[in-house]
């Protein structure tokens, strides 16, 4: 199989995992609603849909546009800080079960989970989105959405983070 293919295979892949995280997501969302979840911080979401929309895309016409269309080579590092990642995504995802989203969904009277990665760092799942802002253009050899794309996430999480630590410190007062 040629790189070129395999690269296209590995991008859909990361599409593809990242519409199934939007539908267990979307269930956990409904989950959590049915018990009185409550929603905070929806006014930046939409925000954060746009920049993964765009990273993609950002991707796809970055390397189209090289005059070989990708790399000419796998670059095994990027790649295994890429399985990394991955790895630790499922770890997050995992760790929180139904409680994990994309949105900011805090359940009343239930206490945060620290086990799994929030055993040690408080917001595992924003660090590693960053990462692999950084990686998979990197793979592709995309080097300008590498670049553009942690620097616009790092501006949403100035938003989002406090947004979250308000609603999860309310949840002692409810």
């Amino acid at each position: 199989m040629s790189m070129e293919l395999w690269m296209w295979i590995l991008l859909f892949f990361i599409i593809g995992q990242r519409l199934i995280e939007l539908i267990i997501a979307k269930n956990n969302e409904k989950w959590m609603k049915a018990r009185g979840g409550i929603e905070a911080g929806s006014d930046h979401y939409k925000w954060f849909v746009y920049l993964h929309v765009l990273f993609f895309i950002s991707i796809l016409l970055e390397t189209i546009s090289k005059p070989d269309h990708v790399t000419n080579s796998i670059n095994y590092l990027y790649f295994t800080v890429f399985i990394a990642a991955q790895l630790a995504r499922v770890w997050c995802i995992h760790s929180l079960g139904r409680f994990w989203n994309t949105k900011i969904i805090i359940l009343p009277r239930v206490a945060l989970i620290r086990k799994g990665p929030y055993k040690y760092i408080k917001h595992p799942n924003y660090v590693i989105v960053a990462v692999e802002l950084f990686i998979i253009p990197m793979l592709f050899g995309a080097y300008i959405t590498a670049i553009v794309f942690p620097i616009l996430h790092i501006s949403l999480l100035r938003i989002r983070i406090p947004a979250e630590e308000k609603a999860l410190a309310s949840t002692s007062k409810l």
